[in-house]
């Protein structure tokens, strides 16, 4: 079991920026992050693979949102530029054995999520 911890949620107004870091227990190979809003079904953000040859952005996020690791820290990061009240959610940082399984929704870990808020 992989403990992840995740920090850098908060209230940004609509244009801003935040930045959220996960840091894993132990080395995995797909890190990423899925978000669920109010209401919502869960969605997949981003996701990256361990060399960081393979990354996936959902479109909604295409442009404004950048993954990267730090794999000497099992760390992933997730840089969020021109926020928009839509992408209100809580965040949850997630990993898998196969990158394949990440973009299918096969989650083996996941975090107790940080709640990124963003005001128009």
């Amino acid at each position: 079991q992989v403990h992840l911890a995740e920090s850098g949620g908060g209230l940004v107004q609509a244009g801003g920026s935040l930045r959220l870091s996960c840091q894993a227990s132990s080395a995995v190979y797909a890190m990423g992050w899925f978000r669920q809003a109010l209401g919502n079904d869960r969605e997949l953000v981003v996701a990256i693979d361990y060399e960081s040859e393979k990354r996936y952005y959902a479109d909604s996020v295409k442009g404004r949102f950048t993954i990267s690791r730090n794999n000497a820290k099992n760390a992933v990061y997730l840089q969020m530029n021109a926020l928009k009240p839509e992408d209100t959610a809580v965040y949850y940082c997630a990993t898998s054995s196969l990158m394949s399984s990440m973009l299918n929704g096969g989650y083996t870990n996941w975090g107790q999520g940080t709640q990124v808020t963003v005001t128009s």
